[in-house]
């Protein structure tokens, strides 16, 4: 359960929740993932072993792919300006905390000098070593970065464990400007809405939407013990919610016939 899902237990209650997102834009669908891979880079990099510090490569090479698909950087600088703005028509605003105000917006403007900052080659470093090229072209293999494909890399795990994590960090520092800024922007779209309870009637739920509304990502939270999870499709005009019933891995889920109450936000 990653961190928004932490936030949305706060909001809702004592009952822990499990929070389910489904993006509704390209842009939204890839800061997702890059959300998803540098937490993953940076909760392995902490690990000392060599096991963790392959899984914290991997993160970093999953990454250097998603950033080779697009101008990624430029997206999140238009991502920032466009929360700057809405940030700022909120101080003509009667009743608003300008304190908090100005903590965001401060935090906005540092990120957005930061990612200005790093440059729109600041990734080519790490597109350039050739032992990361090396680790990715033999990991297209099962199995392809044993000791006999890449002794190299054996014995950069065989160092000592405060070596590698300084490499590791060192790697994560290069993507720390556009993935702090991603994370924020991710933050202030998940914030930017308030959950609201819902009744999918015999485990259904469907929406349209009107043509000023236009949603980013769509956020289902469940309790966690509950044996049911949402399964979210949707478009630009409307989207659908189906709740199945886990019934272990052994057997594929169905769609429950019973009403079910959920929390439902589009941001």
């Amino acid at each position: 359960m990653h961190e928004p899902a932490q936030r949305a237990e706060g909001a809702t209650g004592a009952i822990p929740m499990v929070e389910y997102e489904q993006p509704l834009t390209e842009r939204m669908r890839t800061f997702l993932r890059l959300e998803f891979l540098y937490q993953q880079a940076v909760f392995h990099g902490e690990d000392g072993s060599d096991w963790g510090s392959r899984a914290a490569v991997m993160s970093l090479l999953d990454i250097l792919a998603i950033l080779a698909r697009g101008d990624l950087r430029s997206e999140a600088l238009k991502e920032l300006e466009r929360h700057a703005e809405g940030l700022r028509r909120f101080q003509r605003q009667p009743g608003v905390d300008l304190g908090r105000l100005s903590s965001l917006l401060h935090t906005v403007e540092s990120l957005r000098e930061g990612l200005n900052a790093s440059g729109s080659n600041f990734v080519q470093q790490l597109r350039e070593s050739e032992f990361l090229s090396a680790i990715k072209h033999r990991s297209a293999i099962p199995g392809g970065t044993c000791v006999f494909d890449l002794p190299d890399y054996t014995y950069w795990l065989s160092r000592g464990e405060d070596e590698r994590q300084a490499q590791l960090e060192d790697w994560l520092a290069i993507l720390r400007p556009l993935c702090d800024a991603v994370t924020e922007i991710l933050w202030l779209t998940r914030e930017s809405a308030r959950p609201t309870r819902q009744l999918a009637a015999g485990g259904m739920y469907q929406q349209a939407l009107e043509r000023n509304q236009t949603p980013n990502l769509i956020r289902v939270l469940m309790p966690r013990d509950i044996d049911l999870y949402p399964e979210i499709s949707g478009g630009q005009h409307r989207f659908t919610v189906r709740f199945l019933r886990w019934s272990g891995t052994g057997q594929r889920a169905r769609q429950t016939d019973e009403d079910i109450e959920f929390l439902l936000a589009l941001c």
